[in-house]
Protein backbone atom coordinates (compact mmCIF):
# COMPACT_ATOMS: atom_id res chain seq x y z
CA UNK A 1 0.00 0.00 0.00
CA UNK A 2 1.07 3.60 -0.49
CA UNK A 3 2.14 5.55 2.57
CA UNK A 4 0.47 8.79 3.64
CA UNK A 5 1.87 11.89 5.33
CA UNK A 6 -0.06 12.73 8.52
CA UNK A 7 2.40 12.80 11.41
CA UNK A 8 3.22 16.07 13.22
CA UNK A 9 6.10 16.81 15.58
CA UNK A 10 7.34 19.63 17.81
CA UNK A 11 11.01 20.12 18.68
CA UNK A 12 12.98 23.04 20.06
CA UNK A 13 15.01 24.65 17.30
CA UNK A 14 18.27 24.51 19.25
CA UNK A 15 17.96 20.71 19.50
CA UNK A 16 17.44 20.46 15.76
CA UNK A 17 20.45 22.66 15.04
CA UNK A 18 22.64 20.32 17.09
CA UNK A 19 22.24 17.82 14.24
CA UNK A 20 23.72 20.03 11.50
CA UNK A 21 26.69 22.26 10.74
CA UNK A 22 25.72 25.86 11.57
CA UNK A 23 28.14 28.75 11.04
CA UNK A 24 26.24 31.38 13.03
CA UNK A 25 22.85 31.98 14.60
CA UNK A 26 20.85 35.18 14.93
CA UNK A 27 18.34 35.03 17.78
CA UNK A 28 17.63 32.46 20.51
CA UNK A 29 16.82 29.01 19.05
CA UNK A 30 16.07 27.60 22.52
CA UNK A 31 13.04 29.90 22.68
CA UNK A 32 11.54 28.60 19.45
CA UNK A 33 9.45 25.45 18.97
CA UNK A 34 9.44 24.04 15.43
CA UNK A 35 6.39 22.11 14.22
CA UNK A 36 7.18 21.70 10.51
CA UNK A 37 10.02 22.25 8.08
CA UNK A 38 9.22 23.80 4.72
CA UNK A 39 11.06 25.10 1.66
CA UNK A 40 7.99 26.43 -0.18
CA UNK A 41 6.86 29.70 1.38
CA UNK A 42 3.30 29.05 0.16
CA UNK A 43 3.09 25.98 2.41
CA UNK A 44 4.36 27.65 5.57
CA UNK A 45 2.11 27.49 8.63
CA UNK A 46 2.70 28.94 12.12
CA UNK A 47 5.61 27.21 13.83
CA UNK A 48 7.44 26.32 10.63
CA UNK A 49 11.18 26.37 10.10
CA UNK A 50 11.68 27.76 6.60
CA UNK A 51 14.69 26.59 4.60
CA UNK A 52 15.93 29.10 2.04
CA UNK A 53 16.98 26.90 -0.86
CA UNK A 54 18.83 28.49 -3.78
CA UNK A 55 17.48 27.14 -7.07
CA UNK A 56 17.86 27.46 -10.81
CA UNK A 57 14.75 29.61 -11.24
CA UNK A 58 14.14 31.08 -7.81
CA UNK A 59 16.00 31.64 -4.55
CA UNK A 60 14.31 30.76 -1.28
CA UNK A 61 16.03 33.70 0.42
CA UNK A 62 13.81 35.98 -1.69
CA UNK A 63 10.72 34.38 -0.17
CA UNK A 64 11.81 34.47 3.47
CA UNK A 65 9.71 37.53 4.29
CA UNK A 66 6.59 35.82 2.92
CA UNK A 67 7.39 32.73 4.98
CA UNK A 68 7.74 34.84 8.13
CA UNK A 69 4.46 36.60 7.37
CA UNK A 70 2.80 33.20 7.20
CA UNK A 71 4.12 32.22 10.61
CA UNK A 72 7.65 30.86 10.15
CA UNK A 73 9.51 31.07 13.49
CA UNK A 74 12.96 30.32 12.11
CA UNK A 75 15.04 30.31 8.96
CA UNK A 76 17.85 28.15 7.64
CA UNK A 77 19.80 30.29 5.22
CA UNK A 78 23.11 30.53 3.43
CA UNK A 79 23.37 34.23 4.26
CA UNK A 80 21.65 36.19 7.04
CA UNK A 81 18.73 38.35 6.05
CA UNK A 82 17.93 41.86 7.24
CA UNK A 83 14.61 43.62 7.87
CA UNK A 84 13.02 40.61 9.55
CA UNK A 85 11.50 40.53 13.05
CA UNK A 86 14.13 39.90 15.77
CA UNK A 87 12.06 37.03 17.15
CA UNK A 88 12.67 35.06 13.95
CA UNK A 89 15.76 32.92 14.50
CA UNK A 90 18.16 32.64 11.57
CA UNK A 91 20.70 29.83 11.29
CA UNK A 92 23.38 30.35 8.64
CA UNK A 93 24.78 27.19 7.09
CA UNK A 94 27.71 26.76 4.67
CA UNK A 95 27.10 27.83 1.10
CA UNK A 96 25.66 25.00 -0.97
CA UNK A 97 24.53 23.00 2.07
CA UNK A 98 20.96 24.21 2.53
CA UNK A 99 19.41 21.12 0.90
CA UNK A 100 21.30 18.44 2.85
CA UNK A 101 20.80 20.53 5.99
CA UNK A 102 17.04 20.58 5.39
CA UNK A 103 16.97 16.81 4.91
CA UNK A 104 18.91 16.18 8.12
CA UNK A 105 16.69 18.61 10.05
CA UNK A 106 13.55 16.91 8.74
CA UNK A 107 14.87 13.53 9.88
CA UNK A 108 15.71 14.99 13.30
CA UNK A 109 12.33 16.69 13.64
CA UNK A 110 10.61 13.31 13.37
CA UNK A 111 13.20 11.42 15.41
CA UNK A 112 14.99 9.64 12.54
CA UNK A 113 12.05 7.28 11.90
CA UNK A 114 13.77 5.12 9.28
CA UNK A 115 16.02 3.68 11.98
CA UNK A 116 13.03 1.80 13.40
CA UNK A 117 11.66 0.58 10.06
CA UNK A 118 12.75 -1.89 7.40
CA UNK A 119 13.67 0.31 4.44
CA UNK A 120 14.76 -0.73 0.95
CA UNK A 121 15.78 1.79 -1.71
CA UNK A 122 15.69 0.95 -5.41
CA UNK A 123 17.52 3.04 -8.00
CA UNK A 124 18.34 2.70 -11.70
CA UNK A 125 17.00 3.95 -15.02
CA UNK A 126 14.39 1.27 -15.64
CA UNK A 127 12.62 -1.21 -13.37
CA UNK A 128 12.42 0.76 -10.12
CA UNK A 129 8.62 0.70 -9.94
CA UNK A 130 8.36 -3.01 -10.69
CA UNK A 131 11.07 -3.99 -8.21
CA UNK A 132 9.52 -1.97 -5.38
CA UNK A 133 6.08 -3.47 -5.97
CA UNK A 134 7.44 -7.01 -6.13
CA UNK A 135 9.47 -6.46 -2.98
CA UNK A 136 6.45 -5.02 -1.18
CA UNK A 137 4.47 -8.18 -2.01
CA UNK A 138 7.24 -10.30 -0.52
CA UNK A 139 7.45 -8.13 2.60
CA UNK A 140 3.71 -8.50 3.08
CA UNK A 141 3.96 -12.27 2.66
CA UNK A 142 6.60 -12.25 5.41
CA UNK A 143 4.15 -10.59 7.81
CA UNK A 144 5.31 -7.00 7.65
CA UNK A 145 3.24 -3.94 6.91
CA UNK A 146 4.41 -3.22 3.36
CA UNK A 147 4.42 0.24 1.78
CA UNK A 148 5.64 1.59 -1.55
CA UNK A 149 6.93 5.10 -2.16
CA UNK A 150 7.47 5.89 -5.81
CA UNK A 151 6.25 6.78 -9.26
CA UNK A 152 2.70 5.47 -8.89
CA UNK A 153 2.08 7.37 -5.67
CA UNK A 154 2.76 11.02 -6.44
CA UNK A 155 4.08 13.75 -8.69
CA UNK A 156 7.70 12.87 -7.93
CA UNK A 157 9.38 9.49 -8.02
CA UNK A 158 10.99 10.33 -4.67
CA UNK A 159 9.24 13.01 -2.57
CA UNK A 160 11.08 15.93 -0.98
CA UNK A 161 12.91 15.16 2.26
CA UNK A 162 10.35 16.93 4.43
CA UNK A 163 7.48 14.83 3.06
CA UNK A 164 9.51 11.63 3.11
CA UNK A 165 10.39 11.96 6.77
CA UNK A 166 6.78 12.67 7.66
CA UNK A 167 5.64 9.54 5.79
CA UNK A 168 8.26 7.43 7.54
CA UNK A 169 7.30 8.88 10.92
CA UNK A 170 3.67 7.95 10.29
CA UNK A 171 4.71 4.36 9.64
CA UNK A 172 7.00 4.32 12.67
CA UNK A 173 4.17 5.54 14.87
CA UNK A 174 1.85 2.86 13.45
CA UNK A 175 4.48 0.25 14.23
CA UNK A 176 4.75 1.46 17.81
CA UNK A 177 0.97 1.48 18.21
CA UNK A 178 0.24 -1.93 16.69
CA UNK A 179 3.44 -3.86 17.23
CA UNK A 180 3.40 -4.91 13.56
CA UNK A 181 6.79 -4.29 11.91
CA UNK A 182 6.52 -1.82 9.04
CA UNK A 183 8.59 -1.91 5.86
CA UNK A 184 9.07 0.49 2.97
CA UNK A 185 10.16 -0.21 -0.60
CA UNK A 186 11.18 3.16 -2.00
CA UNK A 187 12.12 4.29 -5.49
CA UNK A 188 15.18 6.54 -5.24
CA UNK A 189 15.71 8.76 -8.26
CA UNK A 190 19.00 10.30 -9.31
CA UNK A 191 17.48 13.74 -8.82
CA UNK A 192 16.60 12.78 -5.24
CA UNK A 193 20.18 11.71 -4.56
CA UNK A 194 21.73 14.86 -6.01
CA UNK A 195 19.19 17.01 -4.15
CA UNK A 196 19.75 15.19 -0.83
CA UNK A 197 16.11 14.14 -0.47
CA UNK A 198 17.06 10.80 1.10
CA UNK A 199 19.79 12.16 3.39
CA UNK A 200 19.08 11.06 6.96
CA UNK A 201 17.33 7.86 5.82
CA UNK A 202 18.75 4.51 6.91
CA UNK A 203 18.41 1.96 4.10
CA UNK A 204 18.73 -1.66 5.16
CA UNK A 205 19.33 -2.54 1.53
CA UNK A 206 19.87 -0.56 -1.68
CA UNK A 207 19.08 -2.07 -5.11
CA UNK A 208 20.53 -1.10 -8.51
CA UNK A 209 18.59 -2.18 -11.62
CA UNK A 210 20.46 -0.76 -14.64
CA UNK A 211 21.61 2.49 -16.24
CA UNK A 212 21.00 3.94 -19.70
CA UNK A 213 20.54 7.32 -21.38
CA UNK A 214 18.09 9.43 -19.35
CA UNK A 215 17.99 12.77 -17.50
CA UNK A 216 21.12 14.10 -19.20
CA UNK A 217 19.45 17.50 -19.34
CA UNK A 218 20.01 17.44 -15.56
CA UNK A 219 23.18 15.37 -15.12
CA UNK A 220 24.89 16.38 -18.42
CA UNK A 221 26.99 13.22 -18.67
CA UNK A 222 26.49 9.50 -18.10
CA UNK A 223 29.38 9.57 -15.64
CA UNK A 224 27.62 12.17 -13.51
CA UNK A 225 24.36 10.24 -13.81
CA UNK A 226 26.11 7.07 -12.65
CA UNK A 227 27.84 8.90 -9.79
CA UNK A 228 24.45 10.08 -8.54
CA UNK A 229 23.04 6.54 -8.55
CA UNK A 230 26.21 5.07 -7.03
CA UNK A 231 26.06 7.50 -4.09
CA UNK A 232 23.20 5.46 -2.62
CA UNK A 233 25.60 2.55 -2.19
CA UNK A 234 27.67 4.20 0.53
CA UNK A 235 27.89 3.67 4.29
CA UNK A 236 26.18 7.03 4.80
CA UNK A 237 23.03 5.67 3.16
CA UNK A 238 22.87 1.88 3.07
CA UNK A 239 23.95 -1.20 5.01
CA UNK A 240 24.13 -3.51 1.98
CA UNK A 241 23.49 -3.48 -1.74
CA UNK A 242 21.94 -5.71 -4.40
CA UNK A 243 23.20 -5.02 -7.91
CA UNK A 244 22.39 -6.28 -11.40
CA UNK A 245 25.88 -7.14 -12.60
CA UNK A 246 24.67 -8.11 -16.07
CA UNK A 247 24.50 -4.34 -16.61
CA UNK A 248 27.88 -2.75 -17.38
CA UNK A 249 27.26 0.10 -14.94
CA UNK A 250 26.17 -2.44 -12.35
CA UNK A 251 29.50 -4.22 -12.70
CA UNK A 252 31.29 -0.91 -12.10
CA UNK A 253 29.18 -0.33 -9.03
CA UNK A 254 29.87 -3.84 -7.75
CA UNK A 255 33.61 -3.34 -8.18
CA UNK A 256 33.76 0.04 -6.45
CA UNK A 257 31.15 0.12 -3.68
CA UNK A 258 32.16 0.61 -0.04
CA UNK A 259 29.35 -1.58 1.36
CA UNK A 260 28.73 -5.34 0.98
CA UNK A 261 27.23 -5.97 -2.46
CA UNK A 262 25.17 -9.01 -3.45
CA UNK A 263 25.41 -9.57 -7.23
CA UNK A 264 22.40 -10.66 -9.26
CA UNK A 265 22.58 -12.22 -12.73
CA UNK A 266 19.87 -13.45 -15.07
CA UNK A 267 21.56 -16.84 -14.89
CA UNK A 268 20.44 -17.02 -11.24
CA UNK A 269 17.09 -18.11 -12.68
CA UNK A 270 16.79 -21.52 -14.36
CA UNK A 271 14.02 -23.28 -16.27
CA UNK A 272 12.72 -19.91 -17.45
CA UNK A 273 9.35 -19.92 -19.25
CA UNK A 274 8.06 -16.66 -20.68
CA UNK A 275 4.59 -15.83 -21.96
CA UNK A 276 2.35 -12.81 -22.25
CA UNK A 277 1.17 -11.99 -18.74
CA UNK A 278 3.34 -14.51 -16.88
CA UNK A 279 6.94 -15.55 -16.29
CA UNK A 280 8.05 -18.76 -14.59
CA UNK A 281 11.47 -19.82 -13.36
CA UNK A 282 13.34 -21.67 -10.62
CA UNK A 283 15.39 -19.78 -8.03
CA UNK A 284 17.10 -21.05 -4.85
CA UNK A 285 15.26 -24.33 -5.26
CA UNK A 286 11.90 -22.56 -5.43
CA UNK A 287 9.43 -22.50 -8.31
CA UNK A 288 8.53 -18.87 -8.98
CA UNK A 289 5.73 -17.45 -11.12
CA UNK A 290 5.13 -13.72 -11.51
CA UNK A 291 2.27 -12.00 -13.33
CA UNK A 292 4.70 -10.00 -15.45
CA UNK A 293 5.74 -10.13 -19.08
CA UNK A 294 9.26 -10.34 -20.46
CA UNK A 295 12.75 -11.48 -19.58
CA UNK A 296 13.63 -8.10 -18.12
CA UNK A 297 10.90 -8.65 -15.55
CA UNK A 298 12.65 -11.87 -14.55
CA UNK A 299 15.63 -9.60 -13.84
CA UNK A 300 13.38 -7.35 -11.75
CA UNK A 301 11.99 -10.33 -9.84
CA UNK A 302 15.49 -11.62 -9.12
CA UNK A 303 16.55 -8.24 -7.75
CA UNK A 304 13.48 -8.06 -5.50
CA UNK A 305 14.07 -11.64 -4.38
CA UNK A 306 17.73 -11.08 -3.49
CA UNK A 307 16.88 -7.87 -1.63
CA UNK A 308 14.33 -9.82 0.41
CA UNK A 309 16.93 -12.46 1.25
CA UNK A 310 19.32 -9.73 2.39
CA UNK A 311 16.51 -8.51 4.66
CA UNK A 312 16.32 -11.97 6.22
CA UNK A 313 13.28 -13.39 4.43
CA UNK A 314 13.32 -17.11 3.64
CA UNK A 315 13.34 -18.12 -0.06
CA UNK A 316 10.03 -20.01 0.26
CA UNK A 317 8.31 -16.83 1.48
CA UNK A 318 10.02 -14.84 -1.26
CA UNK A 319 8.66 -17.18 -3.94
CA UNK A 320 5.18 -17.11 -2.42
CA UNK A 321 5.18 -13.32 -2.22
CA UNK A 322 6.36 -12.89 -5.80
CA UNK A 323 3.56 -15.17 -6.92
CA UNK A 324 0.95 -13.00 -5.21
CA UNK A 325 2.21 -9.70 -6.60
CA UNK A 326 -0.38 -8.19 -8.96
CA UNK A 327 0.62 -6.86 -12.38
CA UNK A 328 2.15 -3.38 -12.16
CA UNK A 329 -0.01 -0.78 -13.97
CA UNK A 330 1.52 0.40 -17.22
CA UNK A 331 4.45 -2.03 -17.13
CA UNK A 332 4.10 -4.47 -20.06
CA UNK A 333 0.39 -4.48 -19.24
CA UNK A 334 -1.61 -6.63 -21.66
CA UNK A 335 -5.02 -5.06 -22.31
CA UNK A 336 -6.43 -6.80 -25.41
CA UNK A 337 -9.15 -9.47 -25.65
CA UNK A 338 -8.66 -12.88 -27.24
CA UNK A 339 -8.75 -12.88 -31.04
CA UNK A 340 -7.57 -9.31 -31.46
CA UNK A 341 -4.14 -7.74 -31.79
CA UNK A 342 -2.10 -8.11 -28.61
CA UNK A 343 -2.02 -4.60 -27.18
CA UNK A 344 0.54 -3.87 -24.48
CA UNK A 345 0.91 -0.63 -22.51
CA UNK A 346 4.36 0.15 -21.14
CA UNK A 347 6.12 3.08 -19.50
CA UNK A 348 9.25 2.73 -21.69
CA UNK A 349 10.44 6.28 -22.32
CA UNK A 350 14.17 5.87 -22.87
CA UNK A 351 15.99 4.55 -25.95
CA UNK A 352 17.15 1.44 -24.08
CA UNK A 353 13.73 0.88 -22.53
CA UNK A 354 11.99 1.20 -25.89
CA UNK A 355 14.42 -1.20 -27.57
CA UNK A 356 13.99 -3.67 -24.72
CA UNK A 357 10.19 -3.87 -24.85
CA UNK A 358 10.26 -4.24 -28.64
CA UNK A 359 12.77 -7.08 -28.35
CA UNK A 360 10.65 -8.76 -25.67
CA UNK A 361 7.51 -8.50 -27.81
CA UNK A 362 9.32 -10.09 -30.75
CA UNK A 363 10.61 -12.90 -28.56
CA UNK A 364 7.20 -13.60 -27.03
CA UNK A 365 5.29 -13.41 -30.32
CA UNK A 366 7.61 -14.92 -32.95
CA UNK A 367 6.42 -14.21 -36.47
CA UNK A 368 4.01 -11.49 -35.39
CA UNK A 369 4.17 -7.96 -36.76
CA UNK A 370 5.29 -5.48 -34.09
CA UNK A 371 3.96 -1.91 -34.07
CA UNK A 372 5.13 0.64 -31.53
CA UNK A 373 3.37 3.89 -30.63
CA UNK A 374 5.77 6.31 -28.97
CA UNK A 375 6.73 9.92 -28.38
CA UNK A 376 9.06 12.01 -26.25
CA UNK A 377 8.19 14.24 -23.31
CA UNK A 378 8.58 17.99 -23.57
CA UNK A 379 10.77 20.13 -21.32
CA UNK A 380 12.97 17.10 -20.66
CA UNK A 381 16.17 15.52 -21.97
CA UNK A 382 16.24 16.53 -25.66
CA UNK A 383 19.42 14.58 -26.42
CA UNK A 384 17.63 11.23 -26.22
CA UNK A 385 15.00 12.11 -28.84
CA UNK A 386 16.90 11.05 -32.00
CA UNK A 387 17.92 7.83 -30.23
CA UNK A 388 14.26 7.13 -29.41
CA UNK A 389 13.34 7.44 -33.07
CA UNK A 390 16.23 5.23 -34.10
CA UNK A 391 15.32 2.54 -31.55
CA UNK A 392 11.66 2.48 -32.61
CA UNK A 393 12.34 2.15 -36.31
CA UNK A 394 15.22 -0.31 -35.89
CA UNK A 395 13.24 -2.67 -33.68
CA UNK A 396 9.62 -2.54 -34.80
CA UNK A 397 8.01 -3.46 -38.11
CA UNK A 398 6.03 -0.24 -37.92
CA UNK A 399 6.28 2.81 -35.69
CA UNK A 400 3.75 5.56 -35.03
CA UNK A 401 5.34 8.74 -33.71
CA UNK A 402 2.95 10.81 -31.61
CA UNK A 403 2.88 13.14 -28.62
CA UNK A 404 3.82 12.01 -25.14
CA UNK A 405 3.53 14.85 -22.60
CA UNK A 406 4.69 17.88 -24.60
CA UNK A 407 4.13 20.03 -21.52
CA UNK A 408 4.95 23.62 -22.53
CA UNK A 409 7.09 22.67 -25.51
CA UNK A 410 6.00 22.80 -29.16
CA UNK A 411 5.00 19.23 -30.14
CA UNK A 412 6.19 19.83 -33.70
CA UNK A 413 9.71 20.60 -32.47
CA UNK A 414 9.73 17.41 -30.43
CA UNK A 415 8.68 15.40 -33.49
CA UNK A 416 11.35 17.04 -35.62
CA UNK A 417 14.07 16.18 -33.09
CA UNK A 418 12.90 12.56 -32.93
CA UNK A 419 12.95 12.35 -36.73
CA UNK A 420 16.57 13.53 -36.76
CA UNK A 421 17.54 10.02 -35.68
CA UNK A 422 15.48 8.24 -38.32
CA UNK A 423 16.39 7.28 -41.88
CA UNK A 424 14.07 9.34 -44.15
CA UNK A 425 13.29 6.16 -46.10
CA UNK A 426 11.28 4.98 -43.09
CA UNK A 427 8.79 7.78 -43.70
CA UNK A 428 8.71 7.19 -47.44
CA UNK A 429 8.08 3.47 -47.01
CA UNK A 430 5.48 3.94 -44.30
CA UNK A 431 7.48 2.09 -41.65
CA UNK A 432 7.22 5.30 -39.64
CA UNK A 433 4.00 7.31 -39.49
CA UNK A 434 3.66 10.66 -37.74
CA UNK A 435 0.31 11.27 -36.01
CA UNK A 436 0.51 13.99 -33.32
CA UNK A 437 -2.92 13.16 -31.85
CA UNK A 438 -2.19 10.34 -29.39
CA UNK A 439 -5.70 8.84 -29.47
CA UNK A 440 -5.66 8.83 -33.28
CA UNK A 441 -2.17 7.28 -33.23
CA UNK A 442 -3.41 4.42 -31.05
CA UNK A 443 -6.41 3.94 -33.34
CA UNK A 444 -4.17 3.80 -36.42
CA UNK A 445 -1.80 1.28 -34.84
CA UNK A 446 -4.56 -1.09 -33.71
CA UNK A 447 -6.52 -0.80 -36.96
CA UNK A 448 -3.47 -1.84 -38.99
CA UNK A 449 -2.67 -4.87 -36.81
CA UNK A 450 -4.09 -8.33 -37.35
CA UNK A 451 -5.03 -10.97 -34.75
CA UNK A 452 -1.92 -12.05 -32.90
CA UNK A 453 0.11 -9.04 -34.02
CA UNK A 454 1.52 -6.89 -31.24
CA UNK A 455 0.88 -3.19 -30.65
CA UNK A 456 3.11 -1.59 -28.03
CA UNK A 457 1.86 1.72 -26.62
CA UNK A 458 4.89 3.20 -24.94
CA UNK A 459 5.93 6.19 -22.89
CA UNK A 460 3.10 7.02 -20.50
CA UNK A 461 2.33 3.69 -18.86
CA UNK A 462 0.22 4.22 -15.75
CA UNK A 463 -0.30 7.97 -16.27
CA UNK A 464 -3.89 9.17 -16.31
CA UNK A 465 -3.36 12.57 -17.89
CA UNK A 466 -1.58 14.10 -20.86
CA UNK A 467 0.04 17.49 -20.31
CA UNK A 468 -0.26 19.79 -23.32
CA UNK A 469 0.45 23.51 -23.17
CA UNK A 470 0.93 23.30 -19.43
CA UNK A 471 -2.57 21.83 -18.91
CA UNK A 472 -3.13 18.24 -17.77
CA UNK A 473 -6.02 16.60 -19.61
CA UNK A 474 -7.55 13.19 -18.83
CA UNK A 475 -5.85 10.52 -20.96
CA UNK A 476 -4.95 6.96 -20.06
CA UNK A 477 -3.36 4.71 -22.68
CA UNK A 478 -4.93 1.55 -21.29
CA UNK A 479 -8.46 3.00 -21.30
CA UNK A 480 -8.06 4.45 -24.79
CA UNK A 481 -6.81 1.09 -26.10
CA UNK A 482 -9.74 -0.72 -24.49
CA UNK A 483 -12.16 1.75 -26.09
CA UNK A 484 -10.59 1.25 -29.51
CA UNK A 485 -10.69 -2.53 -29.07
CA UNK A 486 -14.27 -2.39 -27.88
CA UNK A 487 -13.51 -4.12 -24.59
CA UNK A 488 -13.97 -1.26 -22.13
CA UNK A 489 -16.48 -1.92 -19.33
Amino acid sequence: MAARRITLATVQMNLLLDEVDVLEVSGDPSAVDVTTIEHDSRRVTPGALFCCLPGNETDGHDHAAEAVARGAVGLVCEHLLEALPHAVVQARVPEGSARPTMARLAAALFGFPSRELVVAGVTGTNGKTTVTHLLAAVLEEAGLGAHVIGTLGGARTTPEATELQSILATLRDAQRATGVPQAVAMEVSSHALVQSRVDGIHFDVAVFTNLSHEHLDFHRTMEAYFAAKASLFSPEHAVAGVVNVDDEWGRRLFDGADIPIHPVRRSDASDVELSLGASRFSWHGQAVEVQLTGAFNVDNALLAAEAAVVLGIAPRLVAAGLGKAPPVPGRMEVVSPVGRPVVVVDYAHTPAGLACVIDEARALAPGASITVVFGCGGDRDRAKRPAMGKAAVAGADRAVLTTDNPRREDPERIVAEVLAGVDPDALVSGRLVVEPDRRRAIELAIAAAGPGDVVLICGKGHERTQEIGGTARPFEDRLVAEEVLGCSP
